[in-house]
């Protein structure tokens, strides 16, 4: 299912005619408040505006070129730079309540009385900006003197200036103040630093470390490279020695021992002895018995010998180790192979011993190099520590000096670039302002106006918005025509309605009930109605005229037509026909006249009933079965039958009556009907089941629809019109409303 977009149009011509219905009251707003704009643009006091400019400066330029301290001493800059800048700070330090009572008392500012003005009396004419885009700032004052806002200016401005320079040099006392008291505790730190930096060196014996860990790389390398050939020779030795073992079927021990023995004197001394003794024991014992005393002489000297041998081996070895005797002696080749060993072993033991403190040395080297990055780290720690303390005590000694240079500088961060002049122009009251702001707020409230009182107004304004709430068959539009001017009133409910059909038969107004005449004609063709009734929702729409003039205009047309006033509560046919009101239906309907003789013609083919005397209840009456043979009768005395009847909404006549007729004709008017009144009535017809014929749409201003073809229809008529005018009686002039 496809959905619907409704589309509401701006109507422009809705909005301009509310303003041209509204225009007096609109009108009236609009010239009060050009009055008041003219009122206050010449009877306000002139006001003269001073201004001067000072030139700011992020850095004191002076203070930097004497220290380095003073480059930010007195340095301007923000908090938030995306959101304001230094000279807001400083618009706000001009307009603060120090400066501005400063400059009041310098320059004596008093009232008319004689006091002293207040600060904030000053501030509320005082204008402190900084230019876009520039580092310049603009100071300017509002006064009824013009001498008074210009010396109030330059005076502002320079109290400024000395408090700028008074900021700066407070900045600086309270640098120095802060370093001096900074000083003793830095120096402190860094002797606290070189002191624990010394101990560390002294409790790890570090010296150079880089330096020493580049010597224990190469010391080790060369260690490895010593310990390599070391281990080389020894086993080199050890096999020398493995082999002169074997040969002399000897071990190590007893070969050193053997050569040690074969050194001594007297160790070999006894050998020969023992050896001369062994000599003569075997030449005696081919003589002699083992029991001889020669024998055992010899045999007691060989025993004394050998004891005395070993006496003289352990001296010599050390030990008391007991060799054979049969291994002392030794030749030359075995002597010189035993020698050999010992020396093979001597050089074995000590490649042995030398390989031992080489991998002793390796070791310290080793365990130093693994030890060195500690120490190069808890090195490097204490240095970073004595170098921030000494980098923080150098700074502050070195600002120390520069903020006692800038204590004593008379410079700041603003210059007075251009001192403020007398005014000669004012610059307020700004009369052509003040006049169009006059013209713009009287055209607002014009509108405002305009639309308010429309707002309050209930009532239907256009004949196009009477259309849309009915939305009956719409069978006659007739015009209004009467002038609006200034001086124009309406009509009150005692005025007698025109009758332009039969006055002016020329006016397009009397064209508009001849079109609603024809419109009827054509609205049933199967079935010719033969009676209305024409009724309206509220009083003064006009169903009176319309009814009359209805009525003349089908008469013209030479159908015999019967107009009836069944108002009884406020007839008013018999003053539009200039008749006598003493006898009519109310009469005709309870018998007490005949209806020959309370009909009155009125034109060639019209007759008018007037109401007659006023009943005490008209409804009865008109509900009676009287009155619908007196309904059936006229139709068929009569080619057309229209009743005038009260309001719908006021009373149930016309609605009575619409169950006897044809059906009901509607009269509605723009201005007087409202929207309450016209759904009420809606609603009436709706529930009676009233056979509605259609809605005629009464006194409609032209200029008030721009929709309506009664702008060519104007044209049309115009020249027509004219010399009807000249040739009729001066009611032509007051058209009714009604």
């Amino acid at each position: 299912m496809e959905s619907k977009q409704y589309v509401e149009d701006i109507d422009f011509q809705k909005y301009w005619l509310i303003l041209k219905r509204r225009w007096l009251p609109a009108t009236m707003v609009f010239l009060l408040s050009i009055g008041v704009a003219v009122g206050v643009a010449y009877t306000r006091q002139p006001i003269y505006e001073a201004g001067g400019k000072l030139l700011l400066q992020k850095k004191n330029k002076t203070s930097a070129l004497v220290t380095k301290a003073g480059e930010k001493i007195g340095e301007l800059d923000s908090l938030n730079a995306f959101i304001n800048t230094p000279l807001d700070t400083e618009a706000q330090v001009i307009t603060s309540l120090p400066l501005i009572q400063k400059t009041i008392e310098r320059l004596n500012l008093k009232t008319e009385n004689g006091s002293p003005i207040k600060p904030e009396n000053l501030l509320g004419r005082l204008t402190v900006k900084g230019l876009k885009g520039t580092d310049v700032m603009t100071v300017s004052v509002k006064s009824q003197k013009p001498k008074e806002a210009a010396a109030i200016v330059n005076k502002l401005m320079e109290v400024y200036l000395e408090n700028n320079i008074q900021t700066n040099r407070s900045e600086a006392v309270a640098a120095r103040k802060f370093i001096e008291r900074q000083l003793p505790k830095t120096e402190s730190t860094v002797r606290q630093a070189e002191a624990a930096l010394r101990r560390f060196k002294e409790e790890n014996n570090i010296v150079a470390i880089e330096e020493e860990a580049k010597s224990a790389v190469q010391a080790m390398a060369e260690l490895d490279s010593k310990l390599s050939q070391t281990k080389s020779n020894l086993e080199d030795a050890t096999a020398r020695s493995i082999a002169i073992q074997n040969q002399l079927n000897l071990n190590e021990n007893e070969a050193v021992a053997l050569n040690s023995l074969s050194q001594s004197r007297a160790v070999q001394q006894i050998l020969v002895d023992i050896e001369q003794i062994e000599a003569q024991l075997t030449v005696q014992r081919t003589r002699y018995q083992e029991e001889h005393p020669i024998i055992q002489n010899l045999k007691r000297r060989e025993d004394a010998q050998k004891s005395l041998l070993q006496e003289r081996i352990s001296k010599v070895l050390g030990t008391g180790e007991i060799l054979p005797t049969e291994n002392l002696q030794i030749g030359d080749l075995k002597e010189s192979m035993t020698k050999d060993l010992v020396k093979a072993e001597v050089e074995r033991l000590g490649f042995v011993r030398q390989a031992a403190y080489l991998e002793r040395a390796k070791l310290a080297y080793q365990q130093r190099a693994n030890l060195l990055p500690r120490l190069q780290e808890g090195l490097r720690d204490f240095e970073r520590q004595l170098g921030a303390a000494q980098s923080t005590y150098e700074i502050l000694l070195r600002n120390y000096q520069d903020v006692r240079i800038a204590e004593n500088q008379n410079v700041g961060n603003a210059d007075i670039l251009a001192r403020a002049l007398v005014p000669e122009d004012p610059v307020s009251p700004k009369k052509k302002l003040i006049l169009g702001g006059g013209i713009i707020a009287g055209s607002l409230l014009y509108i405002i106006v305009a639309f308010v009182l429309d707002l309050m107004d209930p009532s239907i304004k256009t004949a196009k918005e009477v259309r849309q709430l009915f939305r009956y068959t719409w069978l006659g539009m007739i015009p209004n025509l009467r002038k609006k001017g200034l001086l124009s009133r309406r009509k009150s409910d005692g005025d007698i309605p025109q009758l332009p059909v039969r006055d002016a038969p020329h006016a397009i107004v009397s064209e508009a009930y001849r079109m609603l005449e024809a419109n009827l004609k054509f609205l049933s063709p199967d079935k010719m109605l033969k009676v209305i009734v024409v009724t309206s929702s509220v009083s003064r729409e006009g169903k009176s005229t319309v009814s009359a003039n209805l009525a003349a205009a089908m008469a013209q047309l030479g159908r015999k037509v019967l107009l009836i006033d069944a108002d009884m509560r406020h007839p008013i046919q018999h003053h539009i026909w200039d008749l006598a009101n003493a006898m009519g239906l109310s009469e005709v309907i309870v018998n007490h006249a005949e209806f020959k003789d309370a009909v009155r013609e009125v034109t060639d083919n019209l007759d008018v009933l007037p109401s007659g005397a006023i009943p005490p209840n008209s409804l009865a009456l008109l509900n009676s079965k009287r009155m619908a043979f007196l309904v059936d009768d006229f139709a068929k005395t009569y080619d057309f039958v229209i009743f005038d009847t009260p309001p719908l909404v006021l009373t149930a006549d016309a609605i009575t009556l619409g169950k006897m007729t044809d059906g009901i004709l509607l009269v509605s008017r723009p201005g007087v009907i409202d929207r309450v009144s016209a759904s009420a009535s809606n609603e009436f017809l709706v529930r009676s089941g009233q056979q509605v014929l259609g809605l005629v749409v009464n006194g409609v201003r032209i200029e008030n629809e721009p929709d309506s073809y009664f702008h060519h229809a104007k044209i049309y008529y115009k020249g027509e019109e004219i010399s009807g005018k000249l040739k009729q009686d001066n009611r032509i002039k007051n058209l009714s409303k009604f």
